[in-house]
């Protein structure tokens, strides 16, 4: 079997973190009411899924200030994850204990955004990346 490549974002802690609490997520909202299934339900996920996305997309963005961007909007969707936490806690569909592991595991996601946002904007403002096949060079323009 051929290898296939594993690109840059997919190396980062911070993704394989978000990855997983989508799978976790998705497993939780089954137990939810079926009356939010179009409602709260989808809007978790999607929040949620938007933290992994938003850190794959802005990957292959070719400025470290567009990667930040990108970054932030993560960022952004973790915020969005705890407020649909905080009411899925509220109307009682979430258990303590599941409650507080989850906002644990977004905490760590939201400081390790944070870490990574600040180390994008301090690169050099005029820092391109230039992509080949396989590797990713940055070139001070």
């Amino acid at each position: 079997m051929e290898k296939y490549h594993i690109y840059a974002f997919e190396k980062l802690h911070v993704y394989q973190i978000a990855l997983s609490l989508s799978i976790e997520i998705r497993t939780l909202v089954k137990s939810f009411p079926k009356e939010e299934q179009f409602d709260l339900t989808r809007q978790i996920k999607r929040a949620t899924d938007s933290i992994s996305s938003n850190l794959a997309e802005g990957s292959g963005r070719s400025s470290n200030l567009d990667q930040a961007h990108f970054t932030n909007m993560a960022y952004a969707s973790g915020l969005e994850v705890i407020n649909h936490l905080n009411l899925s806690f509220q109307l009682n569909y979430i258990a303590e204990d599941d409650y507080g592991k989850l906002r644990f595991c977004i905490d760590e996601i939201l400081n390790n955004l944070n870490g990574l946002y600040k180390y994008q904007i301090n690169q050099k403002r005029n820092s391109k990346v230039i992509r080949s096949t396989h590797n990713q060079f940055n070139i001070s323009l």
